[in-house]
């Protein structure tokens, strides 16, 4: 017989930085499943992406048993990693803190695909670019 999805948690977590303290145990340990266990395999899956920040999906099962699939990191996140800037700006699109190239753009686009409801790197680039205009990033051609 199947197990049963009892529930299903989403996490941002650093990659291969994962412990039992919050946010980790005080979301999942009311689940009751095993905090070291989870924290071990996401650090395993997650350590040749050091430093991002990488969203979790955790399914837990009725018998305490858990999957977890890791995404690819916040088109935000990227966008900021990409222009070397610490946060985007505070009025949105009406100031600007930095500029990509269009290269960078298309680096974000690919990163970003599989996570992105599109089929082409190109409309991944329109999706990435309207994420950093709100963030006062500018695109230089």
């Amino acid at each position: 017989m199947a197990k049963e999805v009892v529930k299903k948690v989403k996490l941002q977590i650093q990659a291969g930085k994962a412990t039992p303290a919050p946010p980790v145990g005080t979301v999942l340990g009311p689940a009751g499943i095993n905090l070291q266990e989870f924290c071990t395999k996401y650090n395993d899956a997650t350590k040749d992406k050091m430093g991002d920040v990488l969203p979790v999906e955790i399914s837990i099962y009725d018998d305490r048993s858990f999957d977890f699939v890791v995404k690819t990191p916040p088109t935000a996140f990227l966008v900021k990693k990409y222009a070397k800037i610490a946060k985007g700006s505070t009025k949105g699109s009406s100031e600007t803190v930095a500029s990509l190239t269009k290269d960078q753009l298309k680096e974000i686009a690919e990163i970003k695909l599989p996570d992105l409801n599109c089929y082409s790197v190109e409309e991944a680039m329109k999706i990435v670019e309207g994420t950093a205009r709100n963030m006062g990033v500018t695109v230089k051609e």
